[in-house]
């Protein structure tokens, strides 16, 4: 994370005013307004998105992780590979992991069925893919730092000895 409070505040809620975030950081609206239009030219913000319930909008499409091993290129590393696969307009994320697989790939279809013909006829037939493994997200607890829950009220777990 960047030690840099403006980035930090804008990581966990994007939509203040530059005067909230001038306020809130002491700073002036102007110098916050400049700071995050250097930020969007140079790329260290590349953009911003809401955080939407699927539930709650009935959005009926699914969501996969993909365990992906693969064989590093020489020179190239995973780099490649990875940018290749990030490059599918279904693949919503792609990061380098560590464990029992170098790649893990955030997959978004309309069905079942759509993420395993691309896991199937395109993610796994590509040189240096060695093995896939596809987990389907059930249920959205919480997202970029947002809680999805219903009841608001605190909830404990019964003890038991």
């Amino acid at each position: 994370m960047s030690s840099d409070p403006l980035l930090q505040v804008l990581r966990h809620k994007a939509r203040f005013s530059d005067q909230e975030l001038a306020d809130l950081l002491s700073l002036t609206p102007e110098a916050v307004a400049s700071q995050i239009a250097g930020w969007e030219k140079d790329g260290t913000i590349l953009g911003y998105h809401a955080v939407v319930d699927t539930e709650q909008s009935g959005d009926t499409s699914v969501s996969a992780f993909i365990e992906v091993k693969v064989t590093p290129e020489r020179g190239g590393g995973f780099d490649r590979l990875a940018l290749r696969i990030s490059r599918f307009d279904q693949v919503v994320s792609c990061y380098l992991a560590s464990g029992g697989y170098d790649l893990m790939v955030v997959v978004d279809g309309a069905d079942l069925r759509e993420v395993a013909l691309f896991v199937s006829e395109k993610l796994s037939t590509l040189d240096g893919v060695i093995s896939t493994a596809t987990h389907f997200r059930l249920k959205t607890y919480k997202e970029n730092g947002f809680l999805f829950e219903k009841n608001t009220s605190a909830e404990r777990l019964a003890v038991s000895p």
